[in-house]
Formats: structure tokens, sequence, C-alpha cells
């Protein structure tokens, strides 16, 4: 998946995008200074991969996580981190849980190459 299909999809409403990165990473107080900025991409919500391994790969535990930011049963949720790695393990936990699950491999680290909106 590129920035640009993800961003489509994102237009469409067509999924639920999740940041499975630090909450420093996440509200731009840390990240990678290879990174023209920091932050996150816009409507993403933030679940740390920690988060998703404390509930021990128990489906019932991970909808709650995902609900408790909004997302609902049968949303198709894409998961980012900074360079893929981290979501792709977030992706396989909750495809392992039932959650139609994609993992935007460009992650962070493409996105934040983007022009940015002013």
């Amino acid at each position: 998946m590129t920035a640009d299909e993800l961003a489509k999809l994102m237009e469409a409403g067509e999924v639920a995008l999740v940041d499975v990165r630090s909450f420093e990473e996440f509200e731009g107080l840390g990240g990678y200074p290879c990174d023209p900025h920091q932050g996150h991409i816009p409507g993403a919500v933030h679940l740390d991969l920690n988060e998703l391994y404390a509930s021990g790969g128990e489906p019932g535990a991970i909808r709650r996580l995902l609900a408790e930011r909004g997302i609902g049963e049968g949303a198709r949720v894409v998961a980012y981190c900074h360079s893929g790695q981290r979501s792709e393990m977030a992706a396989a936990l909750l495809r392992a849980a039932g959650v139609d699950a994609a993992n935007y491999e460009g992650s962070w680290h493409e996105w934040s190459r983007r022009e940015q909106p002013r």
C-alpha cells in the first residue's frame, strides 16, 4: 500500500488508521531525525504496540482496545509505525484476533515526506 493508496482509502472513509508507535512519536515529541517533521497521520488514533502485546492476543481484549478508540466491529484497520516493522507485528496480532487488518509499510517514514497542509 502506497501513501496515495492509503490517502484514497482514508478519503473514502474505508479504513480506520492506527498508529502503533509510542505516545511521544504520535504526538511529535520524539521520533527519528531522518524524517522531515514529527507527528502523526491526520485522522489516526494511537494504540501503542505494547498495549496490543499486553492484551495477550486475546480477541476480546483487542476488540476492546479498538472500541476504546472508536473503531467498531468489522472495520478495516490499517496499522502504521515509523518504518513498517512494528505495524506489521500489530497487523498480525489484529488479524489473529479476527480483525480485517493491513500494514502500511511506508509508515511515517514515507508519509512525513508528503506535502503538508498549511
